[in-house]
C-alpha cells in the first residue's frame, strides 16, 4: 500500500471482494493499516458468480469481517460479454501469449463489462457515504492495467476525484497492488501471510480452475514463477 496516505486503524474501510488474487491480497495488506469492516461482491450474471461469492464468503469469515453480496442483474441484461453469455467461448490465449498486447486486447474485449468497476466502486462510495467508511479497497493490478484501463492507476486517480463532489465522506480508493504484477503479488502474499489456498481466479464455473481461461492463465503463471511445481490452486490444465 502506498505509504504517502495517512492510514490509521480507526479509519472504517469498505473492500471491492472477488474472491480472486487481486482482491484477496489487497484485503492481506490493507488490513495492516486500516479497519476494514465490510467486503462487497457482485453478482451480475457471471458465470462464475457462485463460485467467486463462495470465495469471497470463505475470505471474509478468514479476516473477520461482514460480507455482502449484491446482484446487479440489469448489468447482465446490458452486455453480450463471455463472462455473462454461456453461449459465446471464453478468451483463450494461451500461456505464451500473455505479454503480446494485441492479442491480450483482444481477449479483454471479449470479456468487457460496460463500466464494470466504475458501477462496483460508485456503489461502494454510496455504502462509504452512508456508513461512514473513509477508503475503499479496490484491487486493482499493473498487469492487467494494459488491457483493462478501469485498472490504471490514472482511473483510480478520476474516480477518487469525482468522489470529492459526489459524496460528503469523500472516500479514497485505495489500490495496494496497482504498481505490481501477478508475480509480485505472490510474492507480496507469502510475505504477509495472506492464504492463497482460499481464493477463486477462474472466468468458469468449473469445480477446478480450468486453467485455460486467461484469468487461469496468468495466475498459473505467477504461482508457478514463485512456487515451481507445488502450487496452493488446483488447475485443471
Amino acid at each position: 500500500m502506498k505509504r504517502n496516505l495517512k492510514t490509521t486503524k480507526k479509519n472504517k474501510s469498505i473492500i471491492l471482494l472477488s474472491g480472486g488474487l487481486d482482491s484477496l491480497v489487497s484485503l492481506g495488506l490493507a488490513k495492516e493499516e486500516l479497519n476494514i469492516e465490510l467486503a462487497l461482491t457482485f453478482d451480475y450474471g457471471q458465470r462464475t458468480a457462485k463460485k467467486e461469492i463462495e470465495a469471497s464468503k470463505r475470505i471474509a469469515e478468514h479476516y473477520s469481517i461482514s460480507h455482502n453480496v449484491i446482484k446487479l442483474d440489469w448489468l447482465a441484461q446490458i452486455t453480450d460479454t463471455a463472462l455473462v453469455n454461456t453461449n459465446k467461448d471464453l478468451p483463450s490465449p494461451g500461456a505464451s501469449n500473455l505479454d503480446n498486447l494485441e492479442l491480450a486486447e483482444k481477449s479483454a474485449r471479449g470479456v468487457w463489462v460496460p463500466n464494470r468497476n466504475g458501477v462496483f466502486l460508485n456503489i461502494a462510495a454510496a455504502y462509504a457515504d452512508s456508513m461512514g467508511f473513509t477508503h475503499i479497497i479496490f484491487g486493482a493490478n499493473k498487469e492487467e492495467a494494459a488491457t483493462f484501463p478501469d485498472n490504471s492507476e490514472a482511473f483510480i486517480e478520476k474516480i477518487n476525484a469525482a468522489f470529492e463532489y459526489s459524496t460528503l465522506v469523500k472516500p479514497i480508493v485505495v489500490a495496494p497492488l496497482a504498481a505490481y504484477t501477478k508475480t509480485e503479488t505472490v510474492k507480496l502474499a507469502i510475505k504477509h501471510n495472506v492464504p492463497l489456498n482460499l481464493l477463486r481466479s477462474c472466468y468458469t464455473d468449473e469445480e477446478i480452475h480450468c486453467g485455460e481461461c486467461e484469468s487461469c492463465l496468468r495466475l498459473k503463471r505467477a504461482l508457478t514463477e514463485v512456487f515451481g511445481s507445488e502450487l496452493p490452486v488446483k488447475f485443471k490444465a
